[in-house]
C-alpha cells in the first residue's frame, strides 16, 4: 500500500525518499524467496524480489526513530518535503514526535498521507490491517473463487494496490488544493474504505436490491452467457458472447450456427436460463483444439476471446514487450535485472525507472549532505552512535 504510493509518485517524478529502520530495512527485504543474488561482496541471500518489485524510483536512507538525533533529522527534512506517507497504526508516531498535529507545526504546508488497516477513526482503528484479512472482512473474498467452491483471495495483494492508487491519486489532489490555498492537509486512507469502494457495481446491485450479494462466479458473468473460461485441448481460452449478434459470431466460429435459432438459445435471457447446457455444449467442441488453434480460428471475429497465460507467459507477451512494460536496469548490488515498467504513456513527459530499487541505506550520505547541509564528520559521528546507516 505504502510502498505502492510512493513508487507510483517516483515513476511521476518525485524525488522519494525512503526512511528504513538502519539494520534490518524495511521489513520486505526479508520478504523471500525468491532474491536477486548480490553480484557484489555484500553478504545475504540477496534483494527480494516483492521488495524489488515496488522500490523503484526511491532513494534510501536508514535512519534509527529511537535516537533523539533520528528525530531531528526527521524533522529537518519535514521542513524541506511537500508530501509525508506513512503507514503506522494511528497514534504510533507520536511518541516519536512524527504524527501530523507535530509535523504540520513544523511545516504548515506538507501533505501527510496516513495509510492504515482500518482508517483513524471507528471501532476498527487500531487494529492492524493486512490486505487478505481485508479482502475477507469486506466482501471482495466472499464473491472470489468458483461458483460452487469455497471463497478464495485475489491472487494480487489487490486492496493493497488499489489503496496506493487511491492514496497517490489524493496526494496529487491535495498538492494542487495546496496551490490555491497555501495550507496541508491530513489524508486518512484506510484498506477498509478502498476495499469497499471497490465493490463497484456489485455494492451497487447489492444496495439497489437489497440482495446479499451476487454470490461466487468463477470466470462466468452472471448476466450473460456464454461468458467464461472454456477448456481446450491444452489450456483453457476466454470467450465472451456479450449479445445476439456476438453469439452468433461464437456459433457460426465453432461450426454450430443452428444453435442461433434453438429455442432454449435464442436470446440472452433464455441462454442465461440454460446456462449449464449450452456451456457444456461449447466446451465439448473447445477441447477439441488447442488454444492457439481457436486463437487463429476466432481472428478477426469482433468477439471478445483471449488465452489465459500464466505470469511467465505473460511477461514475455509480444504486446506486452511492444508496450515496453518490461524494463533491465543495473541494480547496484544485483547487477542487470528486469523489472516491470510505470504503466501509463505520456504524449510528451517521459516517466520511467529512473533508479533501481535502492539498497539498504545506499543514499543516505547524500542526503543528509545534500538536503540537510551535513559534514561527513556529523554523518559518521551519527553512524557510529548507529542513528544512521
Amino acid at each position: 500500500m505504502q510502498p505502492y504510493c510512493t513508487q507510483i509518485l517516483g515513476d511521476l517524478g518525485a524525488d522519494v525518499i525512503k526512511i528504513e529502520h538502519p539494520t534490518r530495512g524495511d521489513d520486505t527485504r526479508a520478504w523471500g524467496p525468491p532474491y536477486a543474488k548480490y553480484t557484489n561482496d555484500q553478504q545475504g541471500p540477496g534483494e527480494s524480489a516483492y521488495y524489488l518489485g515496488v522500490n523503484r524510483n526511491k532513494r534510501s536512507i536508514g535512519l534509527s526513530f529511537q535516537h533523539p538525533s533520528g528525530v531531528d533529522i526527521l524533522h529537518r527534512l519535514v521542513k524541506e518535503c511537500d508530501v509525508l506517507v506513512e503507514n503506522y497504526l494511528p497514534g504510533s508516531l507520536a511518541k516519536y514526535d512524527m504524527d501530523y498535529a507535530t509535523v504540520s507545526k513544523i511545516n504548515p504546508s506538507i501533505i501527510y498521507a496516513s495509510i492504515t488497516g482500518y482508517g483513524q477513526t471507528g471501532p476498527y482503528s487500531n487494529r492492524a490491517g493486512y490486505d487478505v484479512m481485508v479482502e475477507a472482512e469486506f466482501g471482495l473474498m466472499h464473491i472470489t473463487g468458483e461458483r460452487d467452491g469455497p471463497p478464495v483471495k485475489v491472487g494480487v495483494a489487490v486492496t493493497d494496490l488499489t489503496t496506493g492508487l487511491y492514496t497517490s491519486n489524493s496526494v496529487m489532489a491535495a498538492l494542487l488544493g495546496r496551490m490555491k490555498t497555501g495550507r496541508g492537509q491530513h489524508i486518512d486512507v484506510a484498506l477498509s474504505d478502498c476495499q469497499v469502494a471497490t465493490l463497484a457495481n456489485i455494492a451497487s446491485s447489492c444496495l439497489i436490491s437489497g440482495q446479499k450479494d451476487t454470490g461466487r462466479w468463477g470466470t462466468s458473468h452472471p448476466s450473460i452467457v456464454p461468458y467464461k473460461a472454456f477448456k481446450t485441448a491444452d489450456g483453457d481460452i476466454l470467450i465472451g458472447g456479450g449479445n445476439d449478434r456476438l453469439y452468433g459470431v461464437l456459433c457460426n466460429k465453432i461450426g454450430k450456427p443452428e444453435w442461433t435459432t434453438d429455442e432454449r438459445f435464442k436470446t440472452n435471457a433464455l441462454r442465461v436460463q440454460n446456462r449449464n447446457t449450452l456451456e457444456d455444449l461449447i466446451e465439448n467442441i473447445t477441447r477439441q483444439k488447442s488454444t492457439q488453434e481457436w486463437l487463429q480460428v476466432l481472428e478477426g471475429s469482433g468477439m471478445p476471446y483471449a488465452a489465459i497465460n500464466d505470469v511467465q507467459s505473460t511477461l514475455n507477451h509480444e504486446h506486452v514487450l511492444a508496450r515496453d512494460m518490461v524494463k533491465e536496469v543495473e541494480h547496484p548490488a544485483c547487477g542487470p535485472m528486469k523489472l516491470v515498467n510505470t504503466p501509463v504513456k505520456w504524449s510528451d513527459s517521459k516517466p520511467g525507472i529512473r533508479l533501481p530499487p535502492p539498497t539498504l541505506g545506499q543514499h543516505t550520505n547524500e542526503i543528509l549532505a545534500d538536503t540537510l547541509g551535513m559534514s561527513k564528520e556529523d554523518i559518521d559521528g551519527l553512524r557510529s552512535e548507529g542513528v544512521v546507516a
